[in-house]
């Protein structure tokens, strides 16, 4: 193991920089290649350290996902800013100072909370309408035309919001489970949005850009179609959901948490980490072999982690208490490696959730990299 291993007393989030920086600049030269805008979402890192690695690959506008975090980033030098979450009303007081400060731009998608900008935003801020193409979370639906062209018509009447265009999250291709399933969720995410476009531009507003983002098809798909912008984040680290729904290859991941073991149950082939739901969060997923899994099992090994083992998985959390599984043989492999007193990695299900839990990130050559504050500590 690296030497700085010897010193984790509890569960501890691990950062290869290597493989993010890679991530980085795939990313970024796909997006070069189909001649879009690059926005990606930092609510995966958070981290104006990494944050820095973006930059260094020719990024010079961000996404985030909520003002506080905003904030922590124009901070730190980045003043093109979109907050992608439904303008919160009752933080105008955060709107207005980001507005004075930075290029902002925010997310509508109910009348009332255009209304309530138009009459209480003090510097210009560029607005997106958040669009529902099928992912059914947030946003006026994609076919909605007249309440489409309502919101667009409230917009363009006040002189300090600007109407950029429709944005959304494509979040159902996360449910596919194939190359050509993927393509089908995107396209139809792609094709809806453009008809939304092209019925407000017949009825007077021309020029509309369309803002997408998904780590799966911003990795799996080579042409992205007719989009102007692209929004991925969690791309940066990837994680366990993301390998298997095929977006990338495990040796893409490029965070772990390295959890004590605590003890071992023969009787039943488990062992019991010091690494629960406060550090990997609840996420699961049904594996391709079926075995609901809140994580892989690794190795932590001199260059970072080995490969994720095969039939080991973390097959249920508490609030502490991560238990490790093993089918059969796999078990006793385990056991050569893994000890009382001794450490396991897991690759989180979600990296987003895992690294807002942590707040800070440990190099693999030892450095911490501090996060973004707690949302809510600005007032």
């Amino acid at each position: 193991m690296a030497p700085f291993y010897d010193s984790i007393e509890r569960p501890t989030l691990l950062l290869d920089a290597a493989r993010a920086r890679r991530n980085i600049t795939r990313m970024a030269e796909k997006a070069q290649r189909n001649q879009l805008r690059f926005r990606p979402h930092f609510k995966t890192h958070q981290s104006a350290a990494v944050g820095e690695w973006f930059r260094e690959a020719g990024v010079t506008a961000a996404t985030v996902s909520s003002l506080e975090m905003a904030h922590y980033f124009a901070e730190h030098g980045w003043n093109d800013l979109t907050v992608a979450f439904p303008a919160n009303l009752r933080q105008i007081h955060l709107i207005n100072a980001l507005a004075q400060r930075v290029h902002l731009q925010l997310l509508v998608e109910h009348p009332v909370a255009a209304q309530f900008l138009a009459t209480h935003l003090t510097a210009p801020a560029g607005i997106w309408i958040e669009v529902d193409a099928g992912y059914a979370r947030s946003g006026l639906r994609w076919n909605d035309r007249a309440q489409l062209t309502a919101l667009a018509r409230t917009l363009a009447d006040c002189p300090t919001l600007s109407l950029r265009g429709l944005l959304t999250h494509a979040g159902n291709t996360y449910a596919a489970r194939s190359p050509a399933e993927l393509a089908t969720a995107y396209q139809s995410t792609v094709d809806r949005l453009n008809d939304a476009r092209t019925w407000l531009a017949t009825e007077g507003f021309p020029g509309l850009e369309i803002s997408i983002g998904d780590t799966p098809a911003c990795s799996v798909l080579d042409d992205l179609g007719a989009v102007d912008e692209i929004r991925p984040g969690n791309f940066v680290f990837y994680d366990w959901m993301q390998v298997e729904i095929g977006a990338c290859h495990a040796d893409d991941v490029a965070t772990v948490v390295a959890c004590p073991v605590v003890s071992i149950h023969p009787e039943r082939n488990d062992l019991i980490l010091y690494g629960g739901a406060v550090h990997l969060s609840k996420e699961s997923l049904l594996s391709r072999k079926g075995q609901l899994t809140f994580g892989a099992v690794v190795l932590l090994t001199e260059q970072g982690w080995s490969a994720p083992l095969e039939d080991v998985w973390v097959r249920s959390v508490s609030q502490e208490h991560g238990v490790v599984h093993a089918e059969g043989a796999a078990f006793a492999t385990l056991l050569h490696t893994a000890q009382v007193g001794g450490l396991l990695g897991v690759l989180p299900v979600h990296s987003c959730l895992t690294a807002d839990l942590f707040k800070q990130y440990r190099t693999l050559e030892g450095q911490t990299l501090s996060m973004a504050p707690i949302p809510g500590s600005l007032g």
